[in-house]
């Protein structure tokens, strides 16, 4: 099996998690550090990357770090090898270590680390918090003698065009009339040149989401019988491949908050929470999102949710919660960290019977509190 280089892998990667899925306004994801340009056996999976990290996949042979939280998050002044984060760069850069952050579009990638989250919980009947992303839905009119018909539609379908919620290999077909007249030059399919042609046809419209139009226009134009294919292209108002930041969803069974608060304690596997509310409501709509959720407080409200479970929740942001009567479960940020064994899995199952890489998970841990 053939050894990937480090772009190779990237590109599975992105396949899952794209860069356009980022919601967070100049998110410093991507390439941080280093090169993707070279062979990559092993893959260090981790939430954080540290000086302790960087020891860890210097010490594994690892010539690649996927992380969550980017290294470098605003942009350098100066690079000094005197201060701690330059001398964990100069590390990196001297063994050749390479380190690739995904931050907001793995918040919302499917599989990505809210429903991760959210699978940790066991949330039934699961939902998108908020919508962050979505694509226009583009439409394809295609004129095609009859004879061709059936090869087209299974080629458009093939590419991808006509798949509509759990259905796919949609569209719809006119019969009609073509005419045309080949001119000097041309070499066509039907007809002669100089002389006007009428011939059945069928017009076949298929959807597909606009970032497959290169696709599925290059597969109508390879299978396509005539020379010139005639085809309209329309842009519609519906929406598609709708993504987003937070998950919403339902407990197997309702609980009390003081309940739900050691639940999630014991399925994040955290030492301790902070709650925000009356300990003996019930709970059953439960709104998760990793990581700091202070601005998410009344879109989990509206979307009726007893409780939201966020990190790094502020003060007056409690007493705002509180006032809207939406009770709050922090279990801290590093619970995060569910995207270590999340990214191995995924990658692993990517890269099976193509590349031969190994996919690791970092055992250090990143947490900077301790609790007493």
């Amino acid at each position: 099996m053939k050894k990937p280089n480090g772009n190779e892998i990237i590109q599975l990667f992105e396949s899952w998690a794209p860069k356009k899925l980022a919601c967070m306004e100049n998110d410093p994801i991507g390439l941080a550090i280093g090169t993707l340009n070279k062979e990559v056996t092993r893959v260090l999976v981790t939430l954080d990357v540290n000086e302790e990290v960087a020891d860890e996949a210097i010490e594994k042979g690892c010539q690649l770090i996927i992380a969550h939280h980017p290294p470098i998050f605003r942009k350098l002044s100066n690079l000094r090898t005197d201060t701690p984060s330059g001398k964990l760069y100069e590390k990196l850069l001297k063994n050749d270590i390479a380190v690739y952050a995904a931050h907001t579009n793995l918040d919302v990638a499917e599989g990505g680390v809210n429903d991760l989250l959210a699978d940790a919980l066991e949330l039934e009947n699961r939902e998108i918090l908020e919508k962050t992303y979505s694509e226009n839905v583009m439409k394809l009119a295609v004129f095609v003698p009859d004879d061709h018909a059936d090869e087209l539609r299974y080629v458009l379908a093939k590419a991808g065009a006509g798949k509509i919620g759990n259905y796919d290999s949609c569209s719809y077909s006119t019969d009609g009339k073509g005419r045309f007249r080949p001119l000097e030059g041309a070499n066509p399919y039907i007809g002669d040149v100089g002389e006007i042609e009428v011939t059945d046809e069928e017009k076949i419209e298929v959807v597909f989401p606009a970032s497959m139009k290169n696709r599925i226009l290059k597969a109508m134009l390879n299978a396509h019988p005539y020379e010139e294919p005639a085809y309209d292209l329309y842009t519609l108002a519906q929406e598609t491949n709708e993504y987003g930041i937070g998950r919403i969803g339902t407990l197997k069974e309702p609980m009390s908050l003081r309940q739900f608060a050691e639940y999630v304690k014991e399925r994040l596997n955290v030492p301790m929470v902070r709650i925000v509310g009356n300990p003996d409501e019930e709970i059953s709509k439960v709104a998760v999102l990793g990581g700091d959720g202070n601005k998410y407080i009344h879109i989990a409200k509206r979307a009726g949710a007893d409780v939201l479970v966020t990190g790094d929740m502020y003060y007056h942001t409690a007493q705002d919660a509180q006032a809207i009567g939406l009770n709050i479960v922090d279990p801290g940020h590093h619970v995060e960290k569910v995207m270590i064994k999340g990214v191995k899995e995924k990658m692993t199952d990517l890269c099976q019977g193509k590349f031969d890489v190994e996919f690791i998970e970092s055992e250090v841990n990143t947490e900077p509190f301790i609790f007493i």
